[in-house]
Formats: C-alpha cells, structure tokens, sequence
C-alpha cells in the first residue's frame, strides 16, 4: 500500500472526530465534563480543564527537558507552547481540531491545523518532540507514530512521552461523548504504559533514556 493511503487510513477518521461538536465545545468553554467511550462501555476521562490551565508541576517537568526547537504533537489548546514562546523559545503545536489551534495562539503560541502525518515544516529538524496528555495513542497505531516522530526529530533528539499510569498495551475503538451524552465519529485510540511504549520504541530505533513520575503522571524520554 503507497504511503499516502496510509496515512489516510491512520488520519482520516480520527481527524474528523476530533472535529466533532463535543470535542471543539468543550476547548471552546475551557472545561468538561468529556470522555473517550470505549465501545465496551468503559470511560477515559479527557481533562479538559487541566488542559485549558496554565502548565501544572507535572507539565514542568516535560518542559524543563525540551532541548532545541519543540514540536508539540497533538498541542490541544496549546498550553506547553505557550509557556515555551514566553520562555523565548521556538516551538510549534500541531491538531486536528480548529478550537485547539485557535486557543493556542490566542494563549501567545504557534500551531497548525494539520495531522501530524501530513507535511509539516522543519521535518528533521526538531530537538524535541511531545507526545503528552495520551497522545501516543494518535491513529491508535503507536508504531507508525513512533516512525513518523523518528521523521520529524533531528538526530540525537528527544521524543518525550506521557504514558499511562499502569502497565497496559491496547488498541481500542471509541468516539468522544459529553456529559449530555452527545458523540463524535467512532476512531481507533491507543494506550501504552511504560514498558510497551519502551519496547515499541526500540523498534522504531528510539533509544529509552529516562522515566519519570510526577504529580500522578508518568512520562518516557527517548532519543534518536
């Protein structure tokens, strides 16, 4: 299958979810309650508010590991790059949804409103790469984003990962539901802990470096 047929079958559907009413409603009033539903019914709770905040102690840590120009996949309202362009730094957020891009540079930062397999600028370039707040589970294909991730960051840069908080390897089908129980289009999600995400990032020739916990989070830096 040609490489654009695939990142189209990886982006498309999620991308319109993302799009969905619930979703951009929430970003546009800075607050919940939302949730991934999962179709056998169990809940993942999106922190909305925590996103739409300024960067929390946890959030800190990411911060204060980024080296180089930052690429932040899946930037949300763009609260990790705001803080990194009042620091002086050069950093870029990238979603899916309009809402998130907009409060990002509102919030002082920079983004586009883009998948991150499609082109996007300075690719090979950028000594860190984020992938917070379960962003792994982009395309609910990990491995192709680790590869795409690999294409994006300069050699001997950083990608840092927000994992969850147990030891979990899935693959699942959900949409986005609100409090009212209205839904977005169905997409494929992922969940990795700690040591799928490490085991999984060898083979994209990412090399664990370090983990670390914070304030009830855990986070995986690799290099290249």
């Amino acid at each position: 299958m040609r490489g654009d047929a695939v990142t189209a079958r990886l982006t498309e559907p999620a991308t319109r979810a993302w799009q969905a009413d619930p979703y951009a409603d929430a970003l546009r009033v800075g607050r919940g309650p939302l949730h991934l539903r999962r179709h056998d019914g169990r809940l993942l709770p999106l922190e909305v508010e925590r996103w739409c905040a300024e960067p929390d102690a946890a959030d800190d840590t990411v911060l204060a590991r980024c080296t180089g120009p930052v690429l932040d996949i899946g930037c949300g309202p763009g609260r990790l790059v705001a803080a990194l362009a009042r620091r002086g730094r050069t950093a870029l957020g990238v979603d899916v949804t309009r809402e998130a891009v907009t409060r990002t540079v509102r919030a002082g930062g920079s983004a586009l409103c883009r998948s991150v397999f499609d082109p996007l600028p300075g690719e090979g370039g950028w000594g860190t790469v984020l992938l917070i707040d379960g962003n792994i589970g982009i395309g609910g294909d990990p491995a192709a984003l680790l590869r795409r991730a690999a294409e994006l960051t300069a050699p001997g840069g950083s990608l840092l990962v927000e994992v969850a908080t147990v030891d979990v390897d899935e693959r699942v089908e959900v949409y986005v539901e609100d409090a009212n129980g209205v839904r977005g289009a169905s997409f494929r999600w992922a969940r990795l802990g700690t040591r799928a995400l490490c085991a999984g990032a060898r083979d994209a020739d990412w090399i664990p470096y370090d983990t670390w916990h914070a304030a009830g989070r855990h986070f995986v830096h690799l290099t290249r």
